[in-house]
């Protein structure tokens, strides 16, 4: 049996890229995800939560997984 970890993370606009609008960047995930990793958990995805009226995700939760 698993038991599952969320954690939410943001895309946050970064700039301007030219012909492609603007350009967004998520949170520190690597460092989240080595984090956990170092606690036992396993990365296991991610769920967009939250979504602008353009598509594009603005929250997301990376999810975790330890055996119990």
């Amino acid at each position: 049996m698993y038991t599952y970890e969320y954690e939410t993370v943001s895309c946050e606009l970064g700039g301007w890229g030219f012909g492609a609008g603007n350009v967004y960047e998520i949170g520190d995930y690597r460092t989240i995800i080595n984090k956990r990793a170092k606690e036992g958990w396993r990365y296991v995805g991610c769920i967009p939560t939250t979504q602008r009226g353009t598509g594009h995700t603005q929250t997301m939760d990376l999810i975790f997984e330890k055996e119990i």
